[in-house]
């Protein structure tokens, strides 16, 4: 599975890190060992300009009450490793995995650049299609075996990734969830006007982070188009925000 390929103990991308410790003063952008909980490498400090705000969450208690009971079970968060959410999960005898899928996306756009350019110059080979392009993506960022995860933060990434992108993500994380485990994912009604990014501050209350954009959103899913998303999935609940965020659970 290429361990050494991760940074820490991590398994996926390169902007993952797999925790299962609560480490201290860790950044959006820092990365964890995850035998200790140390930081390795940190990013330039978050922007001051950035906006915090709280949001009711309805869909994270629903999450974590299906979550009660499960004991020492594993999950994968697809964003940040915000040190609030891992000790909060970590706490609760979870091990996490955090991997930050939004910036490796756009690592990959940049590679992806490069690639069409030796394509155009003829000195490499590679299939430019969108499937094709989909699949380097999830094959090189979505590196952990099968049933690994009792769940997932999917977060609203989805509304950020090139539609076929986020099917074959989605086809992915089926796999690496073990059976009867759950998603929680968020979609826009409408395409957000700011980037941000989310963090759990207590078992019904998510921070919400305004930061600056890594990449565009690319798609307002519809009711049936997130239901064709998650087939293999039976869905548990949905709950609307005023702030135009559906939040939604799906279990395998």
């Amino acid at each position: 599975m290429g361990l050494l390929s991760k940074l820490g103990i991590g398994i996926g991308g390169r902007a993952s890190r797999n925790v299962s410790h609560p480490a201290t003063g860790l950044p959006t952008g820092g990365r964890v060992n995850g035998t200790n909980g140390s930081v390795g490498a940190v990013s330039a400090p978050r922007p001051p300009e950035m906006q915090e705000s709280a949001r009711i969450s309805n869909g994270l208690k629903e999450f974590l009450w299906n979550l009660d009971g499960l004991g020492r079970g594993t999950m994968l968060d697809l964003g940040p490793a915000w040190q609030t959410t891992l000790s909060f999960f970590i706490e609760r005898g979870f091990r996490v995995t955090s991997d930050d899928l939004l910036r490796s996306w756009k690592l990959f756009l940049g590679e992806e650049e490069i690639r069409l350019q030796e394509v155009a110059a003829g000195s490499d080979s590679v299939d430019v299609t969108p499937w094709g392009r989909a699949t380097r993506f999830v094959e090189e960022n979505l590196k952990y075996r099968e049933s690994s995860f009792d769940a997932v933060l999917l977060w609203d990434i989805l509304d950020y990734l090139e539609p076929v992108v986020a099917k074959q993500t989605v086809g992915c994380l089926t796999e690496l969830l073990r059976p009867g485990g759950i998603v929680f994912a968020m979609f826009h009604s409408k395409k957000p006007e700011v980037f941000q990014r989310y963090r759990v501050a207590d078992s019904n209350t998510l921070q919400v982070i305004s930061a600056a954009p890594l990449c565009a959103a690319q798609r307002v899913y519809q009711n049936r188009e997130i239901q064709d998303l998650f087939s293999r999935f039976r869905t548990s609940k949905s709950f609307v925000g005023r702030d135009q965020l559906r939040e939604t659970l799906f279990i395998k």
